[in-house]
């Protein structure tokens, strides 16, 4: 492949790249007399045309196959979740418009292109030094957009804490893929797993493989890595919590997903009921069990809705990784299709959220007491969102996971296999839905108090939680709407999903 080739490949990120620096010196150039509110609209608009434009490059142009050592690869599974992480940023971008939390509006949004730009170069990659690049482009930007919010000594304590943690689960991950590369020879994936094909688990390599799921656990917020994501959430604003908890998990599950499925292929090990055997399984079941439990029983006990949808999203990664460990074709169909329709669910919540925060200050439970009637539509939307969460037929929430469990049931062959971390997974859903009524029971229950007034919602927030919501209930009622490009995604790959969409 020559580098006219390589750059058509990049394509879409170009794009988003340009668009990034384009809002940077415009809103520099010719929007700094205006105001915030404005200047977040036009600066919104134009990155998300941008988004818009690269979604319609990969639409329209003729799919193109591109591999230089792994470092960009393009297919059509890729693609996918590229245009699933730029729609995830569009939603991201119209949340944020009626932001007041900055003046910098040109930095927030570069940023956020950015982050999304280092997404879709993590997605593409089959390299593990392109891999770990990508993964530090998209933490850089995410560690500044949890600091944004100058206004709030707990966005800073929260950017801190992340960065801590940040910088050393990339030296946990560095210095486990070196181990790889000192193994292997090899710093593509194909080339590795076929560099240690047939020489059992060796001590160095279990090392690496627990170095390597350490980094990756910090960045899907998985226990016990998961320490800095209730501050983050909390303290971030919370445009930039919703796109930590959407898009950054969708490409980080991918990507942990490829580098264990394919450049840890012959060292899977078993995770079965009195089955356990040394590999990168029973390490993901271990760290899938921790968060289910802890997420969702910390989750109970917290004030704060943001705290609370983070420890929300610890279980939710719980519930990922279990489509990681099950290591099939079907699983990963049903781990994307969960990763995605979770992170338009999250991002509705955080709407929600913001709008309360505008009205009252912060995002206490008690501040949502009456909001069914001070912002109907907005309670309304909230309530699709929370049910979805918990799993409630027909949102998307209940056939993302059900999709997910029956996989992973396959996956776990004859025998009790990985029946205990479904029977486990559903248990946690259950007492989940307890901490999402205690939500919905201060939005439709509690009365407001005397003083409290109408919250005054913009039209566009209104819309764009609407639209959220409606997509949650639209792909709860038809999945196959997702789930027949992705079966014809893997199936162009050489795979096929049975079962999944002729359920429906």
């Amino acid at each position: 492949m020559n580098y006219l080739e390589l750059l058509r490949c990049a394509v879409p990120e170009t794009i988003v790249v340009l668009t990034a620096l384009a809002v940077l010196a415009i809103d520099l150039t010719s929007m700094r007399e205006l105001e915030t509110r404005l200047r977040f609209v036009i600066g919104g608009m134009i990155a998300c045309v941008g988004c818009a434009a690269a979604i319609t490059w990969m639409v329209i142009m003729p799919e193109t196959v591109g591999s230089l050592g792994g470092m960009l690869v393009m297919d059509s599974l890729t693609q996918f979740i590229k245009i699933a992480l730029l729609v995830l940023t569009i939603f991201t971008i119209l949340i944020s418009m009626d932001s007041t939390f900055t003046d910098h509006v040109g930095e927030y949004l570069a940023l956020i292109l950015l982050a999304t730009a280092g997404m879709m170069f993590l997605v593409s990659a089959e390299d593990i030094l392109m891999i770990f690049v990508s993964l530090e482009l998209t933490s850089l930007s995410l560690y500044i957009l949890t600091a944004f919010n100058k206004h709030n000594i707990k966005s800073a304590e929260a950017a801190l804490k992340y960065f801590l943690f940040g910088g050393m689960s990339a030296a946990f991950m560095l210095f486990g893929l070196s181990f790889i590369y000192g193994l292997s020879g090899s710093t593509n994936l194909h080339g590795i797993a076929a560099a240690l094909a047939g020489q059992g688990i060796d001590p160095l390599l279990v090392v690496a493989i627990v170095m390597t799921v350490i980094g990756f656990g910090f960045k899907v917020a998985a226990v016990p890595f998961h320490l800095w994501a209730p501050d983050a959430y909390e303290g971030a604003p919370t445009p930039s919590a919703a796109f930590i908890a959407s898009g950054s998990k969708v490409a980080s599950f991918f990507i942990a997903a490829k580098v264990m499925m394919i450049g840890f292929a012959g060292a899977e090990g078993s995770a079965a009921y009195h089955g356990f055997s040394a590999g990168w399984v029973p390490v993901l079941a271990v760290g899938a069990a921790l968060s289910m439990i802890l997420g969702n029983l910390v989750a109970i006990v917290q004030s704060s809705v943001k705290r609370l949808l983070a420890y929300s999203a610890i279980a939710h990664a719980g519930y990922m990784l279990l489509g990681v460990l099950a290591h099939d074709k079907q699983a990963v169909a049903a781990l994307i299709f969960y990763a995605v329709t979770y992170g338009l669910t999250t991002i509705g919540a955080f709407g929600v959220v913001a709008v309360v925060e505008a009205g009252a200050g912060d995002d206490k439970l008690a501040s949502f007491a009456g909001l069914s009637r001070r912002a109907p539509v907005v309670a309304f939307c909230m309530m699709i969102f929370m049910l979805s969460l918990a799993g409630i037929p027909p949102l998307v929430g209940f056939f993302g996971k059900f999709f997910l469990f029956a996989s992973v049931l396959k996956a776990g062959g004859t025998g009790l296999g990985l029946l205990w971390l479904v029977i486990l997974a559903i248990a946690m859903s259950a007492v989940s839905f307890y901490y999402y009524l205690k939500v919905l029971k201060q939005i439709y229950v509690v009365p407001a108090a005397n003083d409290a007034g109408i919250f005054k919602v913009s039209l566009l927030s209104q819309v764009v939680l609407v639209v959220l919501a409606g997509l949650v209930f639209l792909l709860g009622g038809w999945p196959d709407l997702v789930l027949h490009s992705l079966q014809q995604c893997l199936a162009a790959m050489g795979g096929v999903i049975p079962g999944v969409v002729n359920l429906m």
